[in-house]
């Protein structure tokens, strides 16, 4: 009961502006009522960890951590054997300790008396606000001893220094694949699942990852808030924003271990390490490879899939249909390009300028007036052309203007 008091006497102080804080942390500026409660904090914030397990060795920063861990190695205390003795009255979920209940208590009833001078934003959890606010002082107090890097929260120190030591305790029990955070095997199992809990109240499209529901709701507003402090050019995603960086600083993060190529972007990296793989479908692309054949009409493909959505052409089958206008489509593929029309939706987006787009194939040939790539050439005057509609076009009008002035030249030469 001992930090359930502690716990109700820190709610009781941000509540009550006359209670005095003479207490100060020289790390992140928090303020306490009681020396020893500063003490406890400094910890967090230097990762210091005093309290060592005489047993096995382990350190802590708190001492009443150090007691439940005890028990490990004792047998005493019931948490230890999957017991959780705290019970919420209202939703009737179960904890180990009083104070992860008493902070769990505020999710039911809203309240957040925590508050952030700088923007105003509110948090159920003092804990959470120190961490808010090294958004705006940049403050990374926790630093990995092996390359140095540091993080704003301890979890993110924790989780980091899984990429030197390459432990992956979190394991999906569908098909047995680990990884190293609990918040990506959540998200993993949802592949399984086909969960997709995170939807938009605009349209109504669902994600399985909250980050994409954000980013989604962007493409109805307009909205692109993450800016580049090199050009000037903004997105409406942080990450489409740290691949366009890397045009200005060079940096190819993503490397391949086999061929030893680098990359700036993680897609970019995937398909190509696909030729390494095996891909089969992948290899076709480059070597031009299609068995499969249409026995209606006798064009060739290089996967089965491409073969069944061309069937459907011959068969007048259209069975994707868009529940919002009703009209009906051949291709998945072009269901899903022409929902965009309804959501107004452009997830297409070019890393170097920021452009977006709401197919995939109009990116593409945007990306080569960037890169100057023209992959079409007439056969006949041997021009090249970025897109298959101008070849065509400018060729055909081109060639029936010269037919008609060499006849003309012709006829007024006889006259």
């Amino acid at each position: 009961m001992k930090n359930y008091s502690l716990v109700m006497n820190h709610f009781t102080k941000q509540k009550n502006p006359e209670v005095k804080e003479p207490y100060h942390c020289d790390i992140c500026g928090n303020s306490f009522t009681e020396e020893r409660v500063l003490a406890k904090h400094k910890c967090i914030d230097t990762g210091e960890k005093p309290h060592h397990c005489d047993v096995c060795g382990k350190s802590f920063s708190r001492r009443g951590s150090l007691t439940c861990h005890k028990c490990i190695h004792t047998g005493e205390k019931p948490c230890h054997t999957g017991e959780k003795p705290y019970h919420c009255n209202i939703c009737g979920k179960c904890f180990f300790r009083s104070d992860t209940l008493t902070k769990h208590k505020a999710t039911h009833t809203g309240e957040k008396p925590y508050q952030c001078d700088i923007c105003g934003k509110s948090f159920s959890h003092c804990d959470n606000l120190t961490t808010h606010k090294r958004i705006h002082t940049g403050e990374k107090p926790y630093h990995c001893d092996i390359c140095g890097k540091s993080f704003p929260q301890h979890c993110q120190l924790t989780n980091h220094k899984r990429i030197h030591t390459g432990v992956k305790p979190y394991v999906c029990d569908t098909c047995g694949k680990s990884f190293s955070r609990t918040d990506t095997v959540t998200r993993h199992k949802r592949i399984h699942s086909g969960e997709k809990p995170y939807q938009c109240d605009i349209c109504g499209k669902s994600f399985s990852q909250s980050g994409d529901l954000p980013k989604h709701k962007r493409t109805h507003t307009g909205e692109k808030p993450f800016y580049c402090n090199i050009c000037g050019k903004s997105f409406s995603g942080s990450s489409d924003l740290i691949i366009h960086i890397r045009i200005h600083t060079g940096e190819k993060p993503y490397h391949c271990d086999i061929c030893g190529k680098s990359f700036s972007g993680s897609s970019d990296f995937i398909k190509h390490k696909r030729i390494h793989t095996g891909d089969i479908k992948h290899k076709r692309s480059h070597t031009g490879e299609k068995p499969n054949h249409c026995n209606i009409c006798g064009k060739s493909f290089s996967s089965n899939s491409y073969l069944i959505s061309h069937t459907h052409i011959h068969t007048e089958e259209n069975p994707y249909l868009c529940d919002i206008c009703g009209k009906s489509f051949s291709h998945n593929k072009t269901l899903d390009n022409h929902r965009h029309i309804h959501t107004g939706e452009k997830p297409y987006l070019c890393n170097i300028c920021g452009k977006s787009f709401s197919q995939n194939s109009s990116l593409t040939n945007h990306r080569r007036i960037h890169t100057g790539e023209r992959p079409y050439h007439c056969d006949i005057c041997g021009e090249l052309f970025s897109q298959k509609r101008p070849l065509k076009y400018t060729c055909e009008y081109s060639y029936t203007s010269v037919t008609v002035s060499v006849s003309r030249f012709i006829i007024i030469g006889q006259l």
